[in-house]
């Protein structure tokens, strides 16, 4: 008998099971579950991009458009050979919750092309950028819809994407569209402190957990999936503070260092190489032993459906803090809470991102340009606040911090929709 294949996860189901759970805790009107249950628009876009050797090659992307109740969507755009519309969804959805849980003045969007950006060279990702935003036409803008950086993408693709919407705004209004993109470079826009914002945002609530445990993190230990832009700058961060990384993993395989790897060397040595392969100052391990190893904090900052039962039960640490969207299946996070080990949501632990975007959107709406002492004082009062208001709703409702999250989100919206009602 041939072997079936195995299931896809669900992660827009697994999101929706939150939102329910959420919905029912705080008693949500149906009709409100009802609306949030699917994106408002849901954009597919099939773009033509000439190679590098002359061929055309057809992309396809999405572009997911969930709620724009409280304001514009907001979120990012995710380069990935397994970009597609179950994911893309879910990720909105929990834009979403991010957005209305850090009292941001905007709605959840997500996007994404189905490519792998490491197989192309820096003329074809340019070209392929521009002819997706070139796709999107109006249905961004900066009262709109609102992209940002996410997998495989960062402030240099921004840029690309603000100056190809620039060119199609005509000539007097460009300057006032810098808003259309978050994330950009400073010099084109962006502002101090978002490239490190969501591992500081994560950071923040690290250390607000560590408050309330009477965890002192000096001389602690952590270890981190995924060492791009989230898990790199938690680590350099966290390092100052005493903590130490001792086993990191991304796309390229796993590495352990009892004494602790340098954040910042091998920060550098990923945007040279990629990958953190062939980083000569930690020993291969496999994926299995990888979350066998005993830390103190361990933080998924890669893809979701990282940490599933198996994984769940292998792990020997006090926390797990979740800067990746979605890093926990449900079977995973059962098994973590039923074991004591806490979990700091990713609605909550990774807002940093997108709560600094807000500030460069605001910047670019007031032209103004702030200090990074002023983005850093504003991200961390917003992070304290929005964490005080998720640990107080669980404590109240005896649930868990996602789903406080959700619950803390879903109250926001409702109390809009309560207000507004239905058209017409």
């Amino acid at each position: 008998m041939k072997a079936l294949p195995p299931l896809k996860y669900d992660f827009f189901g697994v999101v929706q099971g939150y939102l329910d759970a959420a919905a029912s805790v705080i008693k949500l009107p149906d009709y409100v579950r009802v609306i949030l249950s699917q994106p408002k628009n849901e954009l597919i876009v099939h773009f033509p991009v000439r190679m590098d050797s002359g061929e055309i090659r057809l992309f396809k992307g999405y572009r997911i458009q969930h709620s724009n109740v409280l304001g514009p969507y907001k979120g990012g755009i995710r380069y990935h050979e397994h970009v597609g519309l179950d994911d893309v969804k879910a990720l909105a959805a929990m834009m979403t919750w991010k957005c209305a849980l850090m009292n941001l003045p905007y709605g959840g969007g997500k996007g994404g092309v189905k490519f792998d950006p490491r197989g192309v060279s820096r003329a074809e990702l340019q070209r392929i950028t521009r002819r997706f935003f070139h796709a999107l036409g109006d249905n961004i803008g900066p009262d709109i819809d609102i992209p940002a950086p996410d997998v495989g993408t960062n402030a240099q693709t921004m840029a690309w994407a603000m100056d190809t919407y620039m060119n199609m705004s005509g000539g007097k209004g460009r300057q006032a569209v810098r808003g259309v993109v978050t994330g950009k470079p400073v010099a084109s826009g962006g502002t101090l402190g978002r490239e490190k914002a969501t591992g500081q945002g994560l950071v923040h609530c690290i250390t607000y957990w560590a408050e309330e445990k009477g965890f002192n993190l000096e001389g602690s230990t952590m270890t981190v999936q995924g060492f791009g832009n989230v898990g790199s700058h938690a680590s350099v961060i966290l390092a100052k503070m005493g903590v130490s990384t001792i086993a990191i993993g991304d796309h390229s395989g796993y590495l352990h260092n009892p004494e602790g790897f340098n954040p910042h060397k091998l920060q550098e040595y990923v945007k040279k190489t990629g990958a953190i392969a062939g980083y000569p100052a930690g020993k291969p391990i496999s994926r299995e032993e990888f979350f066998k190893i005993k830390a103190d904090i361990f933080a998924p900052c890669a893809l979701e459906n990282q940490v599933g039962a198996d994984e769940a039960k292998a792990l020997q640490c006090r926390v797990v803090a979740e800067g990746a969207n979605g890093p926990c299946s449900p079977e995973g996070e059962k098994v973590l809470l039923e074991r004591g080990i806490d979990i700091l949501p990713d609605v909550l632990a990774n807002a940093g991102g997108v709560t600094v975007s807000y500030f460069e959107w605001v910047q670019n709406k007031r032209s103004e340009s702030w200090t990074l002492e002023e983005v850093d004082e504003r991200l961390e009062r917003a992070m304290r606040r929005a964490y005080r208001e998720v640990v107080d709703m669980a404590r109240q409702k005896g649930v868990p911090l996602r789903v406080a999250a959700y619950a803390v989100a879903l109250q926001r919206i409702a109390q809009v929709y309560t207000e507004r009602e239905i058209f017409p």
